[in-house]
Parts: C-alpha cells; structure tokens; sequence
C-alpha cells in the first residue's frame, strides 16, 4: 500500500522535527553543565563549553559522510541511520565518567544528528527551490525554535526532579519517537533517475561544484561567521546569567525569551521573504546585526557588565536579526547547487561549521567576568559578513553588465 503524502504542513512539522533533535541535544543540557561537570570530575567553565561545542563538531564533520550517501541510496535510510549512531553516542554520554568520553559521546551524538539534520534540508531543497524554498525553510525555523524556548526550563525540570543522566534518556525517546513517524509519513524525496552513483570522487567533484560558485562559497562563509557568534552565545550563556548575573532559576525563562526573537523574526521572513527576495531581507539583517553589536562595544567598552535588561536588549536586538540570516543564507548558499543538494548540503554545512566551532572556542575563553567578549566577536563576524555581502553584489552587479554588453 502507497503511503500517503503529508500535507505541507505536516511536511514542515516533520522537517523540524528532525532539526530539533539536535536543539534538544544542546540546549536542554544548558541547565545541567555544572552538576555533569561535577560528575566528571571537573570543574573548568571551559570545559563546560567544549560539551557544548563538541556536539557541533559532529554537526559538521557527519554530513560529509550522510550528504553523499543519501545521493545515491535516498534520503530515507540515512536518516535511519544516523539515529542510530545518536542512541549509541547518547549512552555513552550516559554512562561517561571522565571530560575525556563525555567529548567523545558528544561529537558522536552530533555526527549521528548530522544526518537528519542534514538530509531535511536536502529533502526541501529536493521538493522547493528559490525564495519558495526560503519560505518553507523560514516556518520549518518556527517550529523548530519552539525547542529552543522550551528545552532549557526541560531540562531544570527534569534536573531537579530526577538527575542530568535523564535528559539524555529523554532525548532518545523524542529520537524513536520522530523517526516512527518519519518512516510512517514521509515518502522518499530523491527519484531513482535523480541518484548519483557514488565515488571516491563525489567529495572533490561536489567541492569543485561548490567553488565554481562564488554566491554559494560567499554565503556558506558568511553563514559560518554568524553561526559562530550564535554559537559563542550557546555555549557561555548559562555561564554568563547563571555566574556573572546569579540568574540560577531564571535562566531557561531568559534563554526562552530570547529564543523567541529569533522565532518571530524567522516567522515574518516566511512572510516577507517571496514579497522582497532573500537578498534584500539578509542584506538589512546583516548591517543590523553589525551595527548592534558595535554599539554595545562602544558603551561599554572597559566597564563592568551593564544592568540585565540592558544586555537583554541588545541580545534581543541580534537575536531579531540572526531569525532573518539562518534560513536566507542556507537557502541562498544551495540555490545554485540543488542538482547536487545532498553533497552540497554537506560541504557547506561542513564549511559552516569548522569555521563557527574555533570562532566559538576562542571567543568563549575570554567571557570569564564579562559579556563583552561577545560582541566584540560579534562586531567582528558581523563586520567580515557585510564586507563579503558587499563584494558577492559587486560581482553579481559586474557578471549581469557583462551578460548585457556580450
């Protein structure tokens, strides 16, 4: 018997949902890095954060080997599989009783939610494409956020109910749970006739493609700068409200708050983003975001950290425009690469990735007394992003009066 297609709005539900399993990962653990620490045996705030940044290097590691595979077996097996080297990571985690095999459970666990990650942004580039595409990908963020808002206060609850083990078993069970429905539901998205048969060159020939592509290259580089700001933001938030503000108990309802910024921007660029383009939208967001973060290193450039509600504003204000850039420049980064979109999505998101995991790292060592650090990073990131925009609509703007004079 045929399965029947989900309508889009359960197509957009279920993409999410295999996002969200790797939001779950990260942030429903914010709450528990100091009692895991302790379990551990350490300490160290820095520590602390690699159980953070870590699962990002999975993130960005497994898609080189899932993205090609899914372009010759389908897209629905690698899903499959890649949660099930997540149920084997997440005991690992379980049962850790050293920083050393916490580390390791945590890049596994992300090389295997690398691959729902991934294959669901393939899954949309196979099915939509253009500022459609941007589109779907824009409310596929608004309810993948929703686990953002909610996991953190998850995970207090469940912290101080049972113990931090538990958080990880209720990760597997979310786990099982969206990928029964995911094989009840979602049909394949990648035609036989469309399969690549695979290579030892599919990595160097998707490379090559990606290359000949300036727009694509330009915004994966792009997107890597401001996925490690964000990325900063994760891994020494807890750090920052729990320690430097003694924000214990309120914290998952700030991290919520937040998180809902980045919610509503990304609902209204669904909206906005087929009336003015993609490139408009991220153009106005990526001045923002630079232009913010510089301010709030020019008022409080050698001081102590300014009143909460002051650093909220300016957290919301970047937050607001980062809901505009992470769908936009993903979408525009596969648009000239969607006959390759399972590699393609792979590399950039490889690309991305091994960029934002040292900008975190680095960043993040210098937030011990205050959150200036980070935006400082961000007014670097932000202002590397608006130079490269810059030069990408130069050579657009240069190949369009070639195009009219040839």
């Amino acid at each position: 018997m045929q399965k029947k297609i989900p309508s889009q709005f359960e197509f957009i539900a279920l993409m999410a949902s295999l996002m969200s399993i790797a939001a779950l990962a990260i942030d429903a653990l914010l709450p528990a890095l100091n009692f895991i620490g302790f379990s551990i045996g350490t300490n160290e705030s820095a520590d602390h954060q690699l159980l953070i940044t870590m699962i990002f290097l999975g993130l960005g590691v497994g898609p080189l080997l899932f993205g090609p595979i899914s372009d010759t077996l389908g897209r629905k097996p690698i899903v499959y599989l890649g949660f099930g080297v997540f149920i084997i990571a997440s005991l690992i985690c379980i049962f850790s009783t050293s920083i050393e095999m916490m580390v390791f459970g945590r890049i596994l666990q992300g090389i295997g939610l690398s691959a729902p990650r991934t294959i669901s942004i393939a899954m949309v580039r196979d099915t939509f494409s253009g500022d459609y595409m941007a589109r779907i990908m824009s409310f596929i963020t608004v309810v993948f956020i929703l686990v953002p808002i909610i996991a953190p206060a998850m995970g207090q609850f469940v912290l101080n109910h049972y113990n931090w083990q538990a958080i990880f078993y209720i990760q597997l069970f979310f786990s099982v749970l969206i990928s029964f429905w995911f094989w009840k539901r979602q049909p394949e998205t990648l035609a036989i006739e469309n399969r690549v048969k695979f290579s030892r060159f599919v990595f160097v020939n998707g490379l090559k493609e990606i290359y000949k592509s300036k727009s694509t290259l330009g915004f994966t580089v792009i997107s890597g700068f401001i996925t490690g700001s964000f990325m900063v933001y994760l891994s020494t938030s807890q750090y920052i409200f729990q320690e430097q503000y003694l924000l214990k108990d309120e914290f998952p309802y700030i991290f919520a708050g937040l998180a809902i910024a980045i919610g509503t921007a990304t609902f209204l660029n669904g909206t906005l983003v087929v009336k003015y383009g993609m490139e408009k939208l991220v153009t106005i967001a990526l001045f923002t975001f630079f232009s913010v973060s510089l301010l709030y290193v020019f008022l409080f450039y050698n001081t102590s950290n300014p009143p909460i509600y002051i650093l909220l504003i300016f957290f919301g204000l970047q937050f607001f425009s980062i809901g505009f850039l992470f769908g936009n420049l993903r979408a525009l980064a596969m648009q000239p690469i969607g006959h390759i979109a399972g590699i393609g999505a792979a590399i950039t998101g490889f690309i991305s990735t091994m960029m934002a995991v040292p900008i975190s790292i680095f960043i993040g060592k210098f937030t011990a007394t205050t959150a200036l650090p980070l935006f400082i990073g961000f007014s670097i990131c932000g202002f590397l992003s608006v130079l490269l925009l810059l030069y990408l609509k130069a050579s657009k703007k240069r190949f369009k009066t070639l195009k009219i004079n040839a």
